[in-house]
């Protein structure tokens, strides 16, 4: 992050760097980085005010934001599928905002890398990344918050994954929320681990270095074809209704098969690996040292297997 409170992401896809717009960056300003809003924190961070909001994104008057939401951010809309109103022009089809919000790509639009020791990116979002989670790491938040018992939060299933890679996806309320799998496999256990809804938003990370392991998250530990046991988390976040599990977990998966949904909010999906499986992408390393995230397509290379 750069002086102040302007977030550097890295545009893989366009090979460039930019400067994060962020939506209701005051409300994050006020609620974390001022003496009322720390003192206001466990109502803005609670699940009850999240469901409320959330609930009221479902209403057929919230589709009225979908406009300017759209010229605001610059979303390239015509590469989405249409809400229920089929009839209309992609903009106005949505029939809520939160329908707006869980859009799906057009076949076509964004495609899994093909390879088998190339892992796809499961979520389009910003990454950081690091080899082996240990208790010194400082980004995004201090060390000891991303060992893999404090995410996961079992200690026995968390062994599996001590010093194993990890790869944080961040999610911006103007992104794709739909999330899938990495890779071919199968669920051997899913559960949630309550929690607050606290923003993930880089200035919140800023001044609560514990968001990851307070906030509420679905944990679910997968055995996949090429890259052995993954610990998929995905991290509720203030103004998140509710994440959805839209794939049947008792069935086997195949890589780029959709996962589930976040409705309204930003929020974040962890991914623990084994040690010694697979590494992070080159430049996804460099920048997370560099304290810079890179964006990154849905189904592009995230990872290699090693061996």
């Amino acid at each position: 992050m750069s002086q102040g409170f302007e977030i550097q992401v890295f545009n893989r896809h366009q090979n460039k760097m930019d400067i994060e717009k962020v939506y209701g960056d005051a409300m994050v300003k006020f609620a974390y980085g001022t003496p009322i809003g720390r003192l206001l924190g466990p109502i803005i961070a609670s699940k009850m005010l999240s469901q409320l909001y959330g609930k009221s994104q479902d209403s057929l008057k919230s589709a009225q934001k979908v406009a300017p939401f759209l010229k605001n951010f610059n979303i390239p809309i015509d590469q989405y599928k249409k809400g229920s109103f089929k009839e209309n022009p992609v903009e106005t089809s949505y029939k809520s905002f939160n329908e707006f919000f869980i859009r799906e790509f057009q076949e076509g639009q964004r495609t899994f890398t093909p390879n088998d020791h190339e892992m796809g990116a499961f979520a389009e979002a910003r990454y950081f990344a690091h080899e082996s989670m240990s208790d010194d790491l400082t980004i995004p938040v201090k060390g000891s918050m991303l060992r893999a018992v404090d995410l996961i939060g079992d200690a026995e299933l968390a062994e599996d994954f001590i010093g194993g890679p990890l790869m944080i996806a961040r999610l911006c309320p103007v992104d794709y929320h739909r999330y899938h799998y990495p890779d071919d496999g199968k669920t051997l256990k899913a559960f949630t681990v309550p929690g607050d809804l606290h923003s993930v938003n880089p200035l919140a990370l800023k001044y609560r270095q514990d968001i990851f392991i307070k906030n509420e998250r679905r944990v679910s530990i997968l055995e996949t074809e090429h890259f052995g046991k993954l610990a998929y988390i995905e991290v509720g976040a203030t103004c998140v209704g509710k994440i959805v599990q839209s794939f049947d977990e008792s069935k086997s998966f195949k890589k780029g098969d959709e996962k589930g949904y976040f409705l309204f909010g930003g929020s974040t999906v962890v991914l623990c690996g084994e040690k010694g499986r697979w590494a992070p992408s080159e430049d996804m390393l460099k920048n997370t040292k560099a304290g810079v995230e890179t964006y990154i397509q849905l189904g592009d290379v995230v990872a290699q297997s090693t061996n």
